[in-house]
């Protein structure tokens, strides 16, 4: 058993944010001893698994929903395996995009070492992707596609 300030610890949550689920009913079977939360290994894994869909994007009534499915048992099953799927492809996307930022970022990188190395951007403003290291090349042809053409 855990009080909220040692799971507040554990889990890297300040306790308000705790006392604030407990509040929604986000820990429906949550037991209390005199009035003080008492969590156990459970509880601690439906932390774990609340702030991996918040981090998701999943808004915290949807969230709520995803704990009473949870209480309600094998029926929903199949609503809750919906739920991360299409979280899951949520967070691909969001990947993909990110990894387009990061090889932009890892392009312009090169391209200012570059310039530092030869003292202007002359030659690199003339540069087609083709003369381009590999490595760099990948990244800027990813970094310059359209969302669209990401996938």
């Amino acid at each position: 058993m855990y009080t909220i300030g040692q799971v507040s610890k554990l889990c890297g949550l300040p306790v308000s944010t705790l006392r604030y689920y407990d509040k929604e009913g986000l820990f429906p079977a949550l037991r209390r001893d005199s009035g003080i939360r008492k969590f156990e290994e459970k509880d601690l894994e439906a932390i774990r698994v609340i702030e991996c869909l918040k981090k998701s994007g999943l808004e915290l009534r949807d969230v709520k929903q995803f704990m009473e499915w949870c209480v309600e048992g094998p029926s929903t099953y199949s609503q809750r395996l919906a739920l991360f799927y299409k979280q899951k492809e949520q967070v691909e996307e969001e990947v993909e995009r990110m990894n387009r930022v990061l090889d932009m970022i890892k392009f312009k990188c090169w391209y200012y070492e570059t310039a530092i190395r030869e003292g202007n951007e002359d030659r690199l403003q003339s540069l087609s992707p083709e003369e381009m290291p590999e490595e760099i090349r990948k990244a800027y042809e990813n970094a310059h596609q359209s969302p669209d053409h990401a996938r």
